[in-house]
């Protein structure tokens, strides 16, 4: 299924689910570097993708080997108001099921400083490590080849939240935004740096996704608010968006 709201693949479960994205992400991984010399990658946080991250790390998969890792430029899509070293750090996660087991150059791992005391003032120094590696002037938007994002029960994603202030941010690539339900800060990409990237991959398993899966591929089931949730607002401008589903999440899709 297709459309406007990007084109939906549903596979059998979690398992088929962290295949199907290694595979689309050392495609488009061989085809950034053939065209540029680098593949520029943002990762999530969350169970789903640590399956996915496990997998490209695995010596006997076959995409660790075919992944140009030494010219991957890593970057996060979030973080947590949290120290690297916090168990719920979201680069902790990523170091520990994929970063310590690849050939990434440590200098092409670009973290978000949650560390400091001051969410806003690590949000503006991660803008400027975006703003370096991709060489930008002002007024120009990064174009990842692959941003890589999840979807909560309440359609959240990155750490973009319903009714958060971040929703509404058009002038930063990065931002604090305070998410009321945590009583906490989390450093997030903003709406332009996900509509400026070449390709954007959601992977979204479990049951408990179903009910808003549901909702954000049917706008008739919110027709006075067809962009309720956080995750139906990025649409790549001239992009590829891609939902890779397992069939729990799909359940209440009528095409399946």
């Amino acid at each position: 299924m297709s459309g406007n709201r990007g084109r939906l693949l549903v596979v059998d479960d979690a398992d088929a689910l962290a295949r199907e994205a290694a595979a689309e992400l050392t495609r488009i991984a061989k085809k950034s570097v053939a065209a540029s010399g680098r593949f520029t990658l943002a990762l999530s946080g969350g169970s789903t993708p640590r399956r996915l991250y496990a997998l490209l790390a695995d010596p006997s998969a076959p995409y660790r080997g075919a992944i140009p890792w030494e010219a991957t430029q890593i970057f996060f899509g979030d973080e947590r108001h949290v120290p690297p070293d916090d168990p719920q750090s979201n680069f902790r996660m990523a170091k520990e099921a994929l970063l310590e087991h690849v050939p990434v150059p440590p200098a092409n791992v670009h973290r978000v400083e949650a560390e400091r005391a001051d969410a806003a003032e690590a949000a503006a120094i991660y803008a400027q490590e975006i703003a370096r590696v991709f060489a930008l002037a002002p007024g120009q938007w990064p174009r990842f080849d692959l941003i890589l994002l999840g979807m909560g029960p309440d359609g959240h994603t990155a750490s973009l939240f319903p009714g958060s202030d971040a929703l509404g941010v058009r002038d930063r690539t990065v931002a604090a935004n305070w998410v009321a339900k945590f009583g906490a800060y989390r450093i997030t990409l903003t709406l332009p740096v996900f509509d400026a990237a070449s390709a954007v991959h959601f992977l979204v398993a479990g049951a408990d996704k179903a009910a808003t899966l549901s909702a954000v591929f049917d706008p008739a089931s919110s027709p006075d608010a067809p962009d309720a949730f956080p995750c139906q607002r990025i649409r790549p401008r001239s992009g590829e968006l891609l939902w890779l589903v397992d069939r729990a999440a799909a359940k209440a899709l009528p095409q399946t």
